[in-house]
C-alpha cells in the first residue's frame, strides 16, 4: 500500500517555519507531491528530507520565489522526467514526473488565471497543451497518477458560493468543461471517488477570515487513470494541516 500526498505548500520555506517537517514525518507518507515550492533546488530542506528517509526531486521556476514543483519520495524512481518539453511552462517549473515501475507520479501545478487577461489565456493555453501531452504520454506511460494544483473547481459542490464565483477565474464555464472533458478522457477524481459531501475543500483565502468560517474552493486532486480503479483504497482531504492557504489531499491505493 503506498500513500501519495499532493500539497501547495505556497512557499516551502515559509511552510517549514510552520512545521512542514513535523507534520511530514508523522504523515508516514510515501510520496508527496510539492507545488509552489517558491525556491530555487538550494533553498528546499533536502539534508532534513534526506534524513527522513526521503529523495527530493525538484525542478524550480526560473524565476526566483515562484512556482516550482518537487517530487519527495521513500521509494527510488526508475526515471524522473522535468518539464514537458515546452519552454514557455517549463520555465515556469510547473511539472515533475518520476516513474515506478509501470506506475507514473506527476507533481503539477497548473497556472492560475486570477491576475488577469493575459494570466487567463495563458492558462487557458496551459489546459489544451497539457491535455495533448498527456495523450501521448498515455501512450507510452498508460498509469499514470497526476496529483497537484488544478486551479479549477469542478463543480458547484467545489466551491462554497457557485453562484458570485461563475465569473471567477477557477470556476469559469470554459475551465470547467475543459476539466470534465479532461477527466472523460480517462481520469478518476479520486476524492470524489470515494467522498460525495458537500462543503470540502482545499484552498481558502487569507481574506475575510475564509478558512475559519470554510469559504473555500476544492482545486487540488489526486487525477489517476482510469486503469488504476482497481487499486484505489482511501482518499481524504488534510485540513488540519495548516502550513499554507492550501491543505494536503490524500490517496492511499496499491502501487
Amino acid at each position: 500500500m503506498a500513500r501519495i500526498i499532493t500539497y501547495n505548500v505556497n512557499g516551502i520555506r515559509a511552510a517549514v517555519q510552520k512545521g512542514f517537517l513535523y507534520w511530514l514525518n508523522a504523515t508516514n507518507a510515501d510520496i508527496i507531491c510539492i507545488q509552489e515550492t517558491k525556491a530555487q533546488p538550494d533553498q528546499l530542506p533536502v539534508f532534513e528530507l534526506t534524513e527522513m528517509g526521503y529523495k527530493t526531486y525538484i525542478h524550480s521556476a526560473g524565476k526566483k520565489g515562484y512556482s516550482g514543483v518537487s517530487i519527495v519520495s521513500r521509494l527510488e524512481p526508475d526515471h524522473v522526467e522535468y518539464g514537458m518539453g515546452i519552454e514557455k511552462y517549463d520555465c515556469e517549473g510547473r511539472m515533475i514526473r518520476a516513474d515506478f515501475g509501470d506506475i507514473s507520479v506527476m507533481s503539477v501545478y497548473h497556472p492560475s488565471g486570477s491576475s488577469g487577461e493575459i494570466r487567463q489565456v495563458f492558462k487557458m493555453m496551459w489546459l489544451g497543451d497539457f491535455q495533448r501531452y498527456i495523450d501521448r504520454l498515455r501512450k507510452e506511460r498508460p498509469n499514470l497518477i497526476l496529483s497537484g494544483d488544478f486551479n479549477i473547481c469542478h463543480k458547484p459542490i467545489d466551491i462554497h458560493d457557485p453562484i458570485r464565483n461563475a465569473t471567477c477565474s477557477g470556476f469559469l464555464p470554459e475551465e470547467r468543461e475543459w476539466l470534465s472533458g479532461f477527466m472523460n478522457s480517462g481520469f478518476i477524481d479520486t476524492f470524489r471517488y470515494f467522498n460525495k459531501e458537500p462543503h470540502q475543500y482545499t484552498w481558502w483565502s487569507f481574506r475575510a477570515n475564509a478558512r475559519a468560517k470554510n469559504l473555500g474552493w476544492r482545486i487540488d486532486y489526486n487525477m489517476v487513470s482510469n486503469s488504476l480503479e482497481k487499486k484505489l483504497k482511501r482518499a481524504l482531504i488534510l485540513p488540519q494541516a495548516k502550513h499554507s492557504d492550501h491543505c494536503p489531499v490524500m490517496l492511499e491505493m496499491e502501487m
